[in-house]
């Protein structure tokens, strides 16, 4: 009966990313009535689930942190495409749309994964205990990137508001490359070890060297299975974003809440799995996650808008509105006095909450 159970659990994963991209292909640009939205938001949930169970298959076989870094890279490179993809629809709305995604990408990883993350791991394991060199540096980067590319655009002068001139977006989005290059040398070859989740006692831990990990066969399967729930999670999101934008503009709230609506859903798979993990007691690799994922959609957005512009019509605004800003330098505060001891308390943990929830709250009523 096991057996048979643990069989059906396995066919399940593997049935709704097929569904997904199905379903996908039979509503991409069409108006859906309130039945197929039902039906729509279902198979997304459930194509959430399963790009957690592959991606945890795949990180059982290749072992942390490239497990984290499979996943953070998997979902940013599909939401990359999304952001050109819509971009290239035009409309006047498309010009704040990269840098309202990689923003909200930022405090969601930053503050919402993070502080949920820590906030778990403290109350079940009474301390959440990680590497300060590896998130430290992981952080470091983040702070980089997202003042580069979203802080300096409103304080330029080449070009009137807050935009790049070309020069200067092809040295943003060079820069943004080279760092997040340097940063996944470092995390997977140089300084592996910064990244691999420890003991109280601060001794590396081997995330499970205890178990036997899957056939090469396996994971191959689950890494084509996890591309296929992820493209389906984005596209579905996409599908359901014009019903999230009726209800959004009914409840009198900014255009931007869909932004945030959309990446949370988008996030929602490396989301499960860092809380998976912090209940493990493995909360380097949460934090892996959430500040790999913040670090690639800012490293492969930008060059990607870059490249993009070349035959993109409009503008391309990427600073951010004093509100935001103070928002980002408090989020890097508060990270950075998080990281330096090594080790959290729920406190920690509720402190990134409260400013993921003031993010949310500005995002309403700004």
């Amino acid at each position: 009966m096991v057996t048979r159970l643990r069989a059906l659990g396995t066919q399940w994963t593997a049935v709704v990313p097929v569904l997904a991209i199905v379903l996908l292909a039979l509503t991409w640009g069409r108006d859906l009535p309130g039945v197929v939205v039902a039906v729509v938001t279902l198979v997304l949930a459930g194509a959430v689930l399963a790009a957690v169970h592959h991606a945890e298959v795949i990180a059982h076989r290749v072992g942390e942190p490239f497990g984290s870094l499979v996943l953070a890279v998997a979902v940013t490179i599909i939401e990359v495409a999304l952001i050109v993809t819509l971009m290239a629809d035009g409309g006047d709305k498309s010009s704040t749309l990269a840098r309202d995604t990689v923003f909200a990408a930022v405090m969601i990883t930053c503050n919402g994964i993070v502080g949920l993350c820590l906030l778990v791991g403290a109350l079940r394991h009474r301390v959440a205990v990680f590497n300060p060199e590896g998130t430290g540096a992981a952080l470091a980067t983040v702070a980089t990137l997202a003042t580069l590319c979203l802080v300096l655009p409103t304080f330029t002068t080449t070009k009137q508001g807050p935009e790049f001139s070309t020069a200067q977006l092809t040295f943003a989005a060079i820069a943004s490359i080279v760092l997040y290059g340097l940063f996944v040398t470092t995390q997977t070859v140089r300084h592996r070890e910064y990244f691999l989740p420890l003991t109280e006692e601060g001794e590396v831990i081997d995330t499970d060297g205890h178990a036997k990990g899957p056939s090469s066969k396996a994971a191959l399967l689950s890494l084509g299975l996890l591309g296929l729930a992820l493209i389906g999670v984005v596209g579905l999101a996409k599908g359901v974003s014009p019903t999230i934008e009726s209800g959004v503009e009914s409840a009198g709230m900014p255009h931007a809440v869909v932004g945030v609506i959309i990446a949370l859903l988008v996030l929602l798979p490396e989301t499960i799995a860092a809380v998976r993990a912090a209940r493990r007691d493995r909360v380097q690799t949460s934090l892996n996650l959430a500040l790999g994922s913040a670090m690639a959609s800012i490293g492969l957005t930008i060059p990607a808008v870059a490249v993009a512009s070349v035959w993109l019509s409009g503008p391309l605004v990427l600073g951010l509105s004093s509100t935001h800003m103070v928002l980002l330098a408090l989020t890097v505060i508060v990270g950075t006095l998080t990281v330096v001891p090594g080790r959290a308390t729920p406190l920690q943990g509720g402190v990134h909450l409260v400013l993921f929830a003031a993010f949310l709250e500005l995002a309403v009523t700004p």
